[in-house]
């Protein structure tokens, strides 16, 4: 098995990611979060993987528009660290927002995959 990660892999797998946010896709969501995932949603708020894919099961969260800025890109063996500036616009329990926010996330390749294993998002 490969161990270790590309820039092409991790730039893949985020336009993966945010594709699967912008359309609600479950099962691609699933795929690209790991099971024990981590993360810190830009209320302070720590969720879990099933907290994550639960808002887009029950359509608590609409995205419209979602343009991602890579900004940075940290390979270390089998793990990457990017950090990018998005813009989203949407619903979130029908209440409109839009907003810039800077995303830290956190991949690893797993034997069945490369997956996020944690991140943070804040409003800039």
């Amino acid at each position: 098995m490969e161990t270790i990660i590309t820039e092409h892999d991790i730039l893949q797998q985020e336009s993966k990611l945010c594709n699967a946010i912008k359309y609600s896709d479950l099962g691609a969501l699933d795929e690209l979060l790991h099971k024990d995932l981590l993360f810190v949603i830009p209320s302070g708020e720590v969720i879990t993987k099933e907290i994550d894919l639960n808002t887009y099961r029950n359509g608590a969260l609409k995205i419209k528009d979602l343009l991602p800025q890579v900004e940075n890109l940290n390979i270390i063996d089998d793990l990457a660290v990017i950090t990018l500036k998005i813009k989203l616009s949407g619903k979130f329990n029908d209440v409109p927002f839009e907003a810039t926010y800077r995303y830290i996330r956190f991949w690893k390749r797993f034997s069945d995959g490369i997956k996020v294993v944690g991140g943070s998002g804040t409003a800039i």
